[in-house]
């Protein structure tokens, strides 16, 4: 029971300009996230603070629906967004760190607190979304690397 803090990063051999504006664009998540199905926006691009995505996912065999509201948004650098309705209140926090300047870390962070019923399988949902996160990792970077 309790939080659920999961940090996944990977290395993409590309600038950070490149990686930040690709990872941090909605309308690209179902390229990159194997488990989110459709994007819609719910205000007007571009992406800011106070933006609002509503996503639909699949994960552990269930369909989700849940709308992120954009908390932070400092281009090329971080981007952190919260659900604003959904099942399972999460933020999830994007870092893109430059270590040359064909070459970035990217940082991907999620946490949250399971409510209700699911809060009993916080720890397997933990392993799960690390999981998931390293997986939409690794094809981000087969994307941008290809």
């Amino acid at each position: 029971m309790g939080k659920v803090d999961i940090k996944t990063e990977t290395i993409i051999s590309k600038p950070r300009s490149e990686v930040s504006a690709y990872a941090a664009d909605p309308d690209n998540a179902t390229k990159w996230y194997v488990n989110i199905s459709t994007v819609e926006w719910r205000t007007q691009p571009p992406l800011q603070k106070g933006s609002k995505v509503a996503f639909k996912a699949r994960f552990l065999g269930k369909n989700l629906e849940y709308v992120y509201e954009i908390t932070g948004y400092i281009p090329g650098e971080k981007l952190v967004m919260q659900t604003a309705q959904g099942p399972f209140p999460m933020k999830t926090t994007y870092l893109w760190e430059e270590i040359d300047p064909a070459t970035t870390r990217m940082i991907l962070r999620n946490t949250g607190f399971p409510r209700g019923f699911s809060k009993w399988f916080a720890p397997f949902m933990g392993y799960a979304m690390k999981r998931a996160n390293a997986k939409d990792l690794r094809r981000l970077k087969q994307l941008l690397e290809n």
